[in-house]
């Protein structure tokens, strides 16, 4: 028996997404037995159910990506616009503020700078140098309440990490309106500054209206029944609004949750039905991410070899020069850097953002962004690890 759903050929998305949920299940059981992340094994098992290895992934999942990414990062751009709230700003003070802005910009500084020299593409270069800021709060957050660390150092390296890739994600807004603006140079500078603008301007615009209609409305129906509903609503309409008016989800998905948590009163329903619902998403995009890898990814080894030591000495110095700057001891400010290392979800997001707009630069960008996830991953908390009681040590002892 035959049926239209058969021309839509539903079943391998179905029996995909099954299999990448029990991969999940897989994964949480194997990281908990070897303490390795579960963002690193997700991303190896796509790279080898990808192209590059088995290829046993269905040819739609260059479909299915686009909206998988988006509905995933718009739920971990909501969440990271919850922490920017007025009352955790004040509390979190001047030093996190500057160390915090210091190594993002120093960070895309470094990277993008380095990669110049070494005669990469220019537009590869501003990108990854934006994609090179963000960090994975999680991944120091997990280490930090492992090692059961309480002091000053500990709770400033979490306020940084809180907004770090608010930071971040504006960095690389502006990268990518710059690097629209280089590739237009030929002939449509004024076009490309505008579009630039407007994927800028625009994202902040759909988020704040969003945010404003959400935080009237959400929590305001019966009690406990529309909370993850209205959520989801909002997650669903941020990333398909963007899409279709061609904005920056990441800034629109920031701003809507920034603007929620700081006018309703009632917000944290909202950010907690989002949490229990965000990884499935996650364990489908960073599944499909890993399977982006191909064999044009390795003819980038140079690139990725040089990002990741250009983002460790970018994070190293600028963490350090800034923290002094605010008067914190060099020696205390330098271990800062390596606590910043481990990289993930908001990373590939901007990655995937610029493929979106430079496809013609995809498989060098998304390689870069895979590869250096893996190894960040997986070095990146043991940095914070080797780092935290070093910084105790300092703060106590300047």
């Amino acid at each position: 028996m035959t049926t239209g759903m058969d021309e839509f050929s539903a079943h391998p998305a179905l029996i995909t997404i099954g299999a990448l949920l029990a991969v999940a299940l897989a994964a949480n059981w194997l990281g908990e037995r070897t303490r390795l992340p579960r963002v690193s094994l997700l991303l190896l098992v796509g790279v080898l159910a990808g192209p590059l290895v088995f290829d046993a992934l269905p040819a739609q999942r260059e479909q299915w990506f686009p909206v998988a990414a988006r509905i995933a990062l718009v739920m971990v751009g909501f969440l990271i616009g919850g922490e920017f709230t007025a009352d955790r700003l004040r509390r979190h003070g001047r030093t996190v503020a500057v160390i915090t802005a210091g190594q993002g910009l120093a960070t895309a500084v470094v990277v993008a700078g380095g990669l110049l020299l070494a005669g990469v593409d220019t537009t590869v270069a501003l990108l990854l140098g934006g994609v090179a800021t963000a960090t994975d709060p999680a991944a120091v957050r997990s280490v930090v309440d492992d090692e059961d660390a309480e002091g000053d150092a500990s709770r400033t390296l979490l306020g940084i990490v809180a907004l770090d890739d608010v930071v971040g994600i504006i960095v690389f807004s502006v990268l990518l309106a710059g690097a629209g603006t280089v590739a237009g140079a030929d002939g449509g500078i004024g076009q490309e500054l505008t579009d630039g603008l407007w994927e800028l301007g625009g994202g902040v615009l759909v988020g704040a209206a969003l945010g404003l209609v959400a935080s009237q409305l959400t929590g305001r129906l019966e009690k406990g029944t529309p909370t993850l509903e209205e959520a989801l609503a909002a997650v669903f309409l941020c990333a398909g609004i963007t899409w279709w008016l061609d904005v920056s989800y990441l800034i629109a998905a920031v701003m809507m949750g920034a603007v929620i948590a700081n006018l309703a009163g009632h917000h944290d329903t909202s950010f907690r039905a989002v949490e229990g619902i965000e990884w499935p998403f996650l364990v489908v995009f960073f599944v499909l991410a890993g399977a982006q890898i191909s064999r044009e990814t390795l003819a980038a080894a140079a690139v990725i070899a040089g990002f990741v030591v250009l983002r460790t000495l970018g994070k190293t110095i600028g963490a350090a020069s800034s923290a002094r700057a605010v008067g914190t001891a060099w020696r205390r400010g330098v271990w800062f850097g390596p606590a910043l290392l481990p990289q993930a979800g908001v990373a590939l997001g901007m990655a995937l953002s610029g493929a979106e707009r430079f496809p013609q630069h995809a498989d060098e960008i998304v390689g870069v962004a895979v590869v250096s996830t893996v190894l960040f991953e997986l070095v990146g908390p043991i940095g914070v690890r080797e780092a935290l009681p070093r910084l105790e040590q300092s703060s106590t002892g300047s």
